[in-house]
């Protein structure tokens, strides 16, 4: 990976070279007086589009609401101003869709941009030797990829495309090895835009306001007159798991009419009274419970019945279906041994026997929930978790709500992840090769 970071960032090779003799102050008020919002980009922002445009490799990285989408959708405008062709991916399905939406633009999962073959034993077909047809790469939520996942991206950019890499650095590191992201900012080998100004739109968001005191190493804060940041005080652990149930199935639908569908509970933990498991099984019995001459199928110690949800725990690329992708159980046939999935309007078929690939998703843990959204987010946070309380699983947590996000438990233990900012070293030693001459 360090040998291709130094050789994309020393080959003078460019795609897009006609963006090295822009003027910057036409161009951007060219874009600010055609463009229907009218937005105009902070003195940073533009710093950003600039090296996106001009650098071979380029770092753009913050917090939610400091403006990252914007600067991938001027940097697209302008692009397109050239002709020139850009590829969107991300390491997820569910991170590609949300980088599609919010850019007006196809986005692709990384082992699909670069075209993995099952039937070659897993094989990216896009390499070195039959590189990606682009101008400039961007993959969104770097955070999440690892180190194998990013050499082999780095494999299929040819020398004379553009990459831009962007992801909060903050967030929890990937779940495979490597801490690539933070790696290459610290390594300063490459130019890196850091966004920390949260822009007034996004001001006035509990949420977003509360991730960056997190961020920051202060207690969030619940004020009365916000409507989308709440805390619930539960002391017990089975206590806690039972009011965060009636928060889920009554309180909030009831209150503000959003439905259960809508609700995605977060653990830090899959154990324990507070923990996914057991707040899935809860959750379903409330959810979805077992009707009158309807299926339903046990799996070890997993029970499935037709409407719940469910989560992908690894990728089936025969089936299309990926680590993280949450689905709903459309039909059970016992005769047949067969289960059908729905994922995104798309009927996936699973044989009993696949059913290790399948758990209930009305709870997960806070990694698996990387690169996703949701419109609220219930948390439980417990000393009992004391394991996993760390300030970037708090903060991660805390960005994947949109609309509202409901922490249920103790502020001692609230405390305890905001105070622990301890991040686990991992020593691939990327950062070191990167320095080196």
């Amino acid at each position: 990976m360090a040998r291709r970071i130094k050789q994309l960032l020393e080959s003078s090779q460019s795609r897009v070279a006609e963006f090295a003799g822009v003027n910057w102050d036409k161009a951007f008020g060219w874009l600010s007086a055609t463009q229907k919002d009218g937005i105009v980009l902070a003195e940073r922002q533009r710093e950003a589009v600039e090296m996106a445009l001009t650098g071979k490799i380029s770092i753009l990285t913050g917090g939610p609401g400091t403006g990252k989408t914007t600067i991938i959708k001027t940097v697209l405008r302008l692009l397109a101003t050239k002709d020139k062709q850009v590829l969107l991916a991300a390491p997820t399905g569910r991170a590609a869709k949300r980088l599609a939406e919010s850019s007006g633009r196809e986005a692709k999962t990384i082992h699909r941009l670069l075209e993995v073959s099952p039937s070659e034993g897993f094989k990216f077909q896009r390499n070195q030797d039959n590189p990606l047809e682009c101008d400039m790469l961007i993959v969104d939520e770097c955070s999440m990829v690892d180190l194998i996942l990013m050499n082999n991206v780095l494999k299929a950019v040819h020398p004379a495309t553009h990459l831009l890499l962007v992801g909060d650095a903050d967030q929890l590191p990937s779940v495979g090895a490597g801490n690539v992201l933070r790696d290459i900012i610290a390594s300063g080998v490459t130019p890196v835009t850091q966004l920390d100004v949260i822009f007034r739109q996004a001001a006035g968001s509990g949420i977003i306001t509360n991730a960056h005191r997190v961020n920051q190493g202060n207690m969030p804060l619940f004020p009365k007159h916000k409507q989308d940041f709440y805390f619930f005080g539960k002391e017990d652990p089975a206590e806690a798991a039972d009011l965060l149930i009636d928060v889920v199935a009554r309180r909030i639908p009831e209150k503000f009419g959003i439905s259960v569908n809508d609700i995605q509970v977060l653990s830090p933990m899959h154990r324990g009274a507070a923990g996914a498991r057991a707040l899935n099984e809860k959750l379903q019995a409330r959810l979805n419970p077992l009707r009158y001459n309807q299926p339903e199928y046990r799996s070890g110690s997993r029970l499935f019945r037709v409407d719940d949800r469910v989560l992908q725990l690894r990728n089936n690329y025969d089936k299309d279906v990926f680590n993280g992708d949450v689905g709903r159980i459309e039909h059970i046939d016992l005769e047949e041994g067969e289960i059908r999935v729905e994922f995104e309007g798309r009927s996936v078929s699973y044989e009993i026997g696949d059913l290790d690939e399948l758990t209930l998703a009305y709870a997960m843990s806070v990694h698996k929930s990387q690169g996703s959204e949701y419109p609220v987010v219930v948390l439980p946070m417990l000393t009992q978790h004391y394991m996993l309380l760390q300030r970037n699983l708090l903060y991660t947590a805390i960005t994947r709500a949109k609309k509202m996000a409901v922490i249920v438990g103790t502020r001692k233990a609230i405390a305890m992840a905001v105070k622990n900012n301890k991040i686990a070293a991992r020593w691939s030693a990327l950062k070191e090769r990167l320095r080196e001459r």
